[in-house]
């Protein structure tokens, strides 16, 4: 009832005893959240329309009765004798509870019951005042999902993958038992995405992980870690032999055509296996030692697997990469790349993504997938970094000439960060250049962050206090954790560009942005989406509200000579239209 209430005789009562003003009846109505006020019966003598909102009663529907006419029927007895021992007790109760709403439909409610004393201290009313969280519940099931589950095989992802190696390694100590990782790579898959479409490549994956599974043990875990990246935790195993014997099943499952767009496709896998307690005590070293072995499958011929051994840990390519990398920086064989990142409100450029490029003079230009990984496990990811910085601090007062307010975004590795005086280190190098640290976007990923929370707080808020800020870089790919995003001060998440270049094949992927936008618009955060190639994936972000975009639609990273005139010309292109 949208009106004035229905008093009767109890309600006028209570009107009289607790002398309610005008400004009060106007709250109780106008307010967004359900009361009820009922007598120390529990019958409801007052309802105001956002109760009708929510459940669909009206107030003359539920005048005398009880509020039981709700219950879902979800909550056992005791749940609700443990409800009103605490009323009893402490003369309120607050909580999370699902109700049924009066054309059968189930919903979730925050609900906070308070009773009412007279001067003998005596319960004469209840005031129930709720609030209908069923959306905000769905979107915290999705993200929920997010973080554990590949959205496109529906096996766990990176994330799931390492909670249950973890545990599943402590009941394999506890119990002196053998477990083996195996590492799976699909062979050739590039040329299937590249001939076919990453469309049919997605739906190959599908169908792959879906035999997969049909080869493994209930206990066993099957998780996709990377574009076209299996691995497999086999619990509880006798000998080396039992391992053996599931990859063998896993390449023969392989053998059969898949059939694509009615034609058959073929596809095998190489795959590695590490075994623990003798190649390793801990989830990292296995899966690494199980991913070399991969590798050294490839390497024999494909469609194929290895055991890992110890003398797969000498790699003579990498051993000398790592070489040419370690004279890169005194050889001036580095250089940056900028990409823009757009304002999609005002279509202006609003920062700089500062990119590390190698050309290595004897073997070219070194893919960053390839060196940035190698720089991090040998820690010169450190001093790379902080000539990157350097370089950023001299670029940001050319760019600061034509584009004063432009930003420029770091990528700061785990390794980096975790130095005890990481926050010292860019303090000086800003303060050397005379650059003020509010131009610079520090972007970290949840995996750099997470592992050690408390002590990420501290220097996060240090960074925050020099005026640095701070972006969740590949957003949806790590932790995806919600606790994180209020405890630390965060001002921008970056969506992964793997949710983005699927956004017009799979409504799920639409769904998760838009929930993450949404999200992260009520925490107060912007929103950067990454890898935007298409004018569709634009406009649908655009009509999400998402703040910036960055991608090959917008620009491909370019040498700071090169800025100005993109720039100029974007400006022009902006104040044409």
């Amino acid at each position: 009832m949208r009106g004035d209430f229905v008093v009767n005789k109890k309600l006028s009562s209570l009107f009289e005893t607790h002398t309610f003003s005008s400004i009060a009846h106007t709250i109780i109505q106008e307010a967004d959240e359900g009361m009820i006020v009922t007598d120390s019966e529990g019958h409801i003598l007052l309802a105001n329309p956002a109760f009708e909102t929510v459940t669909g009663y009206t107030q003359e529907e539920v005048l005398g009765k009880k509020p039981n006419i709700l219950r879902s029927g979800l909550h056992d007895r005791k749940f609700y004798e443990n409800m009103w021992e605490t009323i009893r007790d402490h003369g309120v109760w607050k909580g999370e509870i699902w109700n049924k709403r009066k054309n059968g439909e189930l919903f979730v409610e925050w609900l906070t019951i308070k009773a009412i004393y007279d001067a003998a201290g005596r319960p004469t009313h209840y005031v129930a005042i709720f609030s209908d969280v069923t959306q905000h519940k769905r979107t915290m099931e999705q993200l929920a999902r997010l973080s554990n589950y590949d959205l496109l095989t529906n096996v766990p992802n990176r994330q799931l993958f390492t909670k249950r190696l973890q545990h599943l390694l402590d009941m394999a100590r506890r119990y002196n038992q053998q477990l083996a990782i195996l590492f799976l790579d699909l062979d050739r898959f590039k040329y299937i995405n590249d001939e076919l479409g990453h469309y049919s490549g997605d739906i190959l994956l599908k169908k792959v992980a879906n035999r997969l599974k049909k080869r493994l043990r209930t206990k066993d875990t099957l998780a996709r870690i990377g574009g076209d990246e299996f691995v497999v935790i086999l619990p509880k195993l006798k000998d080396v032999q039992e391992a053996v014997s599931i990859a063998e099943q896993m390449i023969e499952s392989l053998q059969a055509p898949f059939l694509l767009h009615n034609k058959d496709i073929y596809i095998s896998a190489s795959i590695g296996i590490s075994m623990y307690p003798n190649d390793g005590d801990d989830g990292e070293t296995l899966l690494r030692r199980a991913d070399r072995a991969m590798q050294k499958a490839k390497e024999s011929g494909r469609n194929r697997f290895e055991l890992y051994t110890a003398k797969l840990d000498y790699q003579s390519e990498v051993v000398t990469l790592e070489n040419y990398l370690r004279k890169a920086i005194e050889r001036n064989e580095l250089f940056v790349c900028y990409q823009p990142i757009v304002n999609m409100k005002t279509k202006k450029i609003e920062a700089l993504e500062a990119l590390m490029r190698w050309k290595q003079p004897n073997i070219g230009f070194v893919s960053p997938a390839q060196f940035i990984p190698l720089a991090e496990e040998t820690g010169l990811i450190v001093p790379m970094t902080k000539w990157l910085f350097e370089q950023a601090c001299v670029h940001m007062k050319a760019i600061h000439q034509f584009a004063p307010h432009v930003k420029i975004g770091i990528n700061i590795s785990a390794v980096h960060f975790q130095q005890d005086d990481f926050v010292q280190q860019l303090s000086t190098i800003v303060k050397k250049h005379d650059v003020h640290p509010r131009f610079f976007k520090l972007e970290l990923t949840e995996s750099t962050i997470m592992p050690n929370a408390e002590e990420s707080v501290q220097k996060l808020v240090q960074l925050k206090q020099c005026g640095f800020k701070l972006a969740i870089d590949d957003f949806g790919t790590g932790f995806s954790s919600l606790s994180y995003l209020h405890r630390f001060p965060i001002d921008i998440l970056k969506i992964d560009q793997s949710f983005i270049r699927r956004l017009s094949l799979y409504s799920d992927d639409a769904t998760i942005v838009s929930t993450i936008i949404m999200m992260a618009h009520r925490l107060h955060l912007s929103v950067v989406a990454e890898g935007v190639e298409t004018e569709q994936q634009y406009e649908f972000l655009n009509k999400q509200q998402c703040d910036m975009a960055q991608g090959y639609y917008i620009a491909k990273p370019m040498p700071i000579d090169e800025v100005q005139q993109f720039v100029q010309e974007w400006d022009e292109y902006i104040n044409e239209r």
